[in-house]
């Protein structure tokens, strides 16, 4: 998920020919990690973003306005202080390394003109943003580089600059076939991908495994294993890699969840229908989106930790409440016992002396009658005793009767936090989180939270369009899921649910019109997807009149009964969904 050295020669190329010779309005600096600086000329502008973050180093224009910081960072003012009002003057790229040198002409303390570099270096845990003067001298960067961290390189104030130890590889495009032939032959019984990964410079994984696939037709073959049929796919496929550094197609992969995993400049196959593949206009609108939804989803699941913890915590007692509850109730399977025990000594009272620790007696409730050894209570006469097990099984059965209840309410409360986790897990942004937590507030789970920046407005239902024209709405947490399916659902549409699963109430807008297999099919995917089961390979769905949808009395959000219902078996199709979804 690293950006390559490759696809930063797309990037060098395109700021080179589109922002060469424009001018440095603002600097911005709204993270640690992050710079943006805005660009402008006669014939375009926009917002460059350069990031030093270890998980998302990158350089790209963006369409996105972070916010900033209410005072500006020391790096920040030494940008303005340095760049504002210069020129782009160069773009320059060594090889197909990770590093690139934006050369920006300025006027100096005395007004003459001097050319000072902004160094960008794209290397995971080690990147860096750093201005450089036109001695070559270090003048500041965004992440000082000392002994304590590294003994090889520092990056320090008027330290001169050393461009990051290289290494020894290749330039795929630059050599001729028959010396890329030798040069895997070389590596023996490797696995193909990884050699041409530490053999040649500014290729990512995800290329390497595209073109072991495409070559050998499997991503884990070997170098040896290949024979000139493979060499001869493998030469095409490079020649097709050149085509698209001078006309790439970037596209951006997804897993059925909707969660950016990869991309790259040109399609990717590797992954068949495991991953959907989404192109885009440019590479720098492909990276803003995939690091901008990457972030997004990174910040809401920072922020739900706590709520997962709280709800794994609260299930985690439940469940143990439900064992006890369920270890006593099995006790309480032997209260017949007592009974039988108090009518036996009631019945042979005559016989019984006080003083007496047991007694055998026949049992008249046994076919055979058999004789029963009776334990007594040396304090207590024979009536006292026949009472006393009559009391046990009083208690039992009591007993018996509010632990039924007590688990039947446990095990509803266990679905309910098993629904919320789901919605939580489920949940894409901010909002929607805030939403669970005043539903897990008003339900008692949590405490307010004291938080200046309340959100009061709410989400709207997801929503999508089936092929047959009919609108399809589904909750986002169990809230909306009651107010969706208990009071806007006319009594006519058609409500949606997992079987037996945790997911959100799906409603077909009938508007009076019948609804055919084909929509009510969609639908049925899209509540199989909106649900704990959206992995799962086949899922079953009821389906009802919103009409044979009721809330029992007393019963937490999202849970429903329903009678006169069908069931549909339907596999949770991401692409489907998307599809049908309506933006």
């Amino acid at each position: 998920m690293a950006l390559d050295g490759v696809s930063l020669s797309i990037i060098a190329k395109n700021l080179g020919e589109n922002f060469e010779l424009s001018r440095v309005e603002k600097v911005y600096q709204p993270s640690r990690d992050c710079v943006i600086i805005s660009l402008r000329s006669k014939n375009a502008n926009g917002k460059l973003l350069i990031s030093a973050g270890a998980m998302g180093a990158r350089i790209h224009f963006t369409e996105n306005s972070p916010e900033n910081p209410p005072v500006p960072p020391m790096f920040c003012m030494l940008l303005r202080k340095h760049l504002t009002g210069g020129k782009l003057v160069g773009v320059r790229q060594l090889g197909l390394d990770r590093v690139l040198f934006l050369d920006f002409e300025v006027l100096n303390e005395l007004a003459d003109p001097v050319v000072l570099t902004l160094c960008v270096e794209i290397m995971g845990h080690n990147s860096n943003i750093i201005l450089i003067n036109e001695n070559g001298h270090i003048i500041d960067s965004i992440r000082r580089v000392n002994a304590d961290v590294s003994s090889v390189r520092f990056v320090l104030p008027s330290v001169k600059y050393e461009l990051p130890p290289q290494q020894d590889k290749k330039n795929l495009f630059e050599i001729e076939n028959s010396e890329i032939k030798a040069d895997i032959i070389s590596q023996g019984g490797a696995l193909l991908h990884k050699a041409l990964l530490s053999l040649y410079s500014g290729l990512s994984p995800i290329i390497c495994r595209e073109i072991a696939f495409y070559t050998a037709r499997n991503i884990d073959a070997r170098c040896d294993e290949l024979n000139e049929d493979a060499f001869d796919r493998l030469f095409f496929f490079i020649s097709q890699l050149k085509k698209y550094l001078e006309n790439p197609e970037p596209c951006a992969l997804y897993d059925a969840y909707k969660t950016p995993k990869d991309f790259s400049f040109f399609p990717i196959h590797q992954y068949g229908h495991t991953m959907t593949l989404r192109p885009f206009e440019s590479i720098d609108a492909l990276l803003d989106d995939f690091y901008t939804e990457r972030d997004r989803l990174e910040r809401v699941r920072q922020k739900s930790g706590d709520l997962l913890k709280t709800l794994s915590n609260i299930s985690d007692r439940i469940t143990r409440k439900l064992a006890n509850q369920k270890e006593d109730l099995e006790k309480c399977k032997d209260k017949e016992i007592l009974r039988c025990k108090g009518d036996i000594l009631y019945a042979n009272l005559s016989a019984l002396e006080k003083g007496q620790s047991s007694v055998k007696l026949i049992n008249f409730y046994d076919e055979e009658q058999k004789e029963i050894e009776i334990a007594l209570d040396l304090k207590l006469t024979p009536v006292q005793n026949a009472q006393k097990y009559y009391n046990e099984y009083r208690k039992a059965d009591t007993a018996e009767k509010k632990l039924s209840e007590l688990i039947k309410s446990g095990e509803e409360e266990l679905l309910y936090i098993d629904s919320v986790f789901d919605n939580l897990t489920r949940a894409s942004s901010e909002l929607e989180l805030s939403l669970i937590r005043e539903e897990l507030y008003q339900q008692r789970y949590i405490r307010k939270k004291s938080d200046k920046k309340q959100m009061k407005s709410s989400v709207p239902y997801l929503k999508y369009l089936s092929s047959d024209g009919f609108t399809i709405l589904c909750g986002r947490n169990n809230v909306q899921n009651d107010k969706l399916a208990l009071r806007e659902a006319a009594k006519g549409d058609i409500w949606l649910h997992t079987q037996k699963i945790p997911g959100s109430h799906t409603i077909i807008l009938t508007e009076g019109k019948s609804v055919p297999d084909s929509t009510i099919t969609e639908a049925a995917i899209i509540a199989a997807y909106n649900s704990k089961a959206r992995g799962s390979n086949k899922v079953a769905v009821d389906f009802t009149a919103a009409k044979n949808v009721k809330k029992p009395s007393g019963a937490k959000p999202g849970m429903v009964i329903y009678d006169y219902y069908k069931t549909a078996i339907v596999v949770p199709d991401g692409d489907i969904v998307s599809k049908l979804s309506v933006k």
